[in-house]
């Protein structure tokens, strides 16, 4: 009876109902639409910068990640490679061993990061092998290198010349090599591109004096998102002598990059809302004094003051939720064909995407949180507006409001 009551009175006045609900449509449309943007874009480029080199998960030995030389590199030992493997999220590791020497051929000298990897794995990880503009991909017991573009062009080198390595192994011991070139890969980001040169994990040991040993375990992850639970359980189960790493921590400027875009996300949504806010109580304003007589005489026949406060409360919900369930079964199409057809760039924007190696696209997150998240703060926002009709209730003299 209450609820029949309730929604009668909303249509007493229908084109006033149906603005408000339509203000309110739009308000969470907008939102879940911009939200859902948001977020694909920063998961677009996790997946994109986290992908191509790093990985989710690192496992170093302690201290490396503050001084990266090569005499902080780690035993890979059966004990750590147990533990690794007994996490069910995680599907495989990457070993590498990592450290700055100098590239050379004829009479050119650079600087390069030499990074010694397991070829199978490094596919897995990165699509190393997806790089590849020439030339073929290393195997595990190769004595070749793959170097990137960049630093090919530098030194004038090509397929099947032969690259020196030399520089300081570990402890201090000398390392020097030569490797004929058997690919030339290209690498996104510029700074790779001109400086990394790939070699056989077992090579890379024998040249730099350091057998069985590694700089980083990089950790492939059945599911990015447990990538804190995996850091947590890490850190119990392993020593002090290892430092365990997610993409957070090892590359911050990232996040806080995405953490202060996500703050004006939300100061924008907050002051649209706000706006969508006072219209609102406009409006239930205007219901609680167009019929303060009705309220008055309700009173006297009998209908309790608390009463008559939620039957308004109740109003104040129902228009609300009208409008957040429209605005949830309009955004829910648009979400999830813009996420299975995103917004694909052309042109210049394209060319510069292409450049570092992201695919030219903005897809939409399919996160139910952001549809959640919308309606909780709406409905929120209704209960504190829907106080003020039960306020005036409780202040209503039913005899004045009679004669008015």
């Amino acid at each position: 009876m209450i609820l029949k009551l309730i929604w009668r009175n909303l249509w007493r006045n229908h084109r006033r109902t149906l603005i408000t609900t339509a203000s309110i449509t739009f308000a969470v449309l907008f939102c879940i639409l911009m939200q859902s943007f948001q977020k694909g874009a920063f998961d677009n480029l996790i997946k994109n910068v986290v992908g191509y080199y790093s990985g989710y998960v690192q496992i170093h030995k302690s201290g490396y990640w503050n001084e990266r030389v090569l005499d902080n590199c780690f035993e890979l030992n059966d004990s750590l490679i147990l533990k690794i493997r007994q996490q069910k999220n995680i599907l495989d590791f990457v070993p590498r061993l990592e450290t700055f020497t100098l590239a050379s051929f004829n009479n050119t000298t650079k600087a390069c990061l030499l990074v010694g990897t397991d070829p199978i794995k490094e596919k897995q990880l990165t699509h190393l092998d997806e790089k590849l503009i020439n030339g073929t991909y290393f195997k595990l017991d190769d004595e070749h290198a793959l170097i990137a573009e960049g630093l090919a062009k530098r030194l004038n080198i090509k397929l099947n010349d032969t690259l020196v390595l030399f520089g300081q192994g570990f402890q201090g011991t000398l390392a020097a090599g030569k490797y004929k070139i058997k690919g030339i890969v290209h690498l996104a980001s510029p700074e790779m591109n001109n400086s990394f040169v790939y070699l056989p994990l077992k090579a890379a040991q024998n040249v730099l004096n350091a057998e069985n040993r590694i700089s980083t375990m990089a950790l492939i992850l059945s599911n990015p998102l447990e990538k804190l639970s995996i850091v947590t359980i890490l850190r119990a189960q392993l020593t002090a002598d290892y430092e365990i790493m997610d993409w957070e921590e090892m590359m911050p400027e990232i996040s806080n990059h995405i953490k202060a875009d996500g703050a004006s996300f939300y100061i924008f949504s907050a002051v649209l809302y706000l706006i969508i806010g006072f219209g609102f109580f406009g409006t239930v304003l205007m219901m609680t004094a167009e019929r303060k007589r009705e309220f008055g005489m309700l009173i006297s026949i009998g209908l309790k003051k608390l009463n008559l406060g939620l039957i308004l409360l109740g109003e104040t919900v129902l228009i609300t939720l009208l409008g957040v369930l429209s605005g949830i079964l309009l955004s829910f199409p648009l979400v999830l064909y813009l996420n299975r057809n995103p917004i694909r760039f052309t042109g210049e924007m394209a060319k510069a995407y292409e450049k570092f190696g992201f695919e030219p696209v903005i897809p939409t997150a399919m996160d139910s949180s952001i549809f959640l998240s919308q309606s909780s703060f709406v409905l929120l926002l209704t209960f504190v507006i829907g106080m003020y009709p039960i306020w005036h209730i409780h202040k209503l003299d039913a005899v004045k409001a009679l004669r008015n």
